[in-house]
């Protein structure tokens, strides 16, 4: 028997009792959403529902630790977050900018508004790899590589000004789609560096 888990306290309360009707609800209600977000992170479909999964199986197992006073949504999109960075270490070694980022993903979840801020570094994340190919190429180049103009023109076999030109566009789109929040994200991902692009 399922019963009516809409309320946080009524859900808390039958995941701590170990009730499969109230899991059952956790995973009907959350899966896509945290699946959307685990994405906008990640940007790989299998990825994400393994860590959305492992999320799930988490909350399960430490059931009896849940409190009644805090946000289970919250709790959830931290924890998809947590997942994401533990892969991303996993993944690679973690150069400069990344570290940026991490620490900008961070941030975020200890501020109040924890959903708002996450959902906007997924926005940034997903405007990066929407950028047009070349304007996405160099800027990852600059921006993640670390590499100068001049190096960058040199791989690409194309003049500095296009370069630059490049650069800036990237900085406009993710602009245009940050809204009022751009300067902020920017800085902080991205550091001081941006301060005359901004």
């Amino acid at each position: 028997m399922k019963g009516n888990f809409e309320s946080q306290s009524v859900l808390i309360e039958g995941l701590k009792q170990g009730n499969e009707g109230a899991y059952e609800y956790l995973v009907e209600h959350y899966h896509n959403r945290l699946c959307v977000y685990a994405h906008s992170l990640i940007r790989d479909d299998l990825m994400a529902e393994d860590i959305v999964q492992s999320v799930f199986v988490q909350v399960w197992e430490k059931r009896h630790k849940l409190k009644h006073d805090f946000s289970l949504e919250n709790y959830l999109y931290k924890s998809v977050h947590n997942k994401f960075i533990d892969q991303y270490r996993k993944g690679k070694a973690v150069m400069a900018l990344e570290k940026k980022y991490i620490e900008a993903l961070e941030l975020a979840v200890e501020e109040k508004d924890e959903l708002q801020e996450q959902k906007i570094l997924g926005i940034l994340f997903n405007a990066i790899y929407e950028l047009p190919p070349k304007c996405q190429q160099i800027f990852l180049m600059s921006k993640k590589e670390g590499l100068t103009n001049i190096e960058i023109s040199e791989y690409l076999n194309v003049s500095k000004k296009t370069v630059e030109g490049q650069i800036t566009k990237a900085f406009g789109i993710l602009r245009e789609k940050l809204g009022k929040k751009y300067e902020v994200i920017m800085m902080v991902v991205f550091g001081s560096e941006t301060e005359r692009l901004i």
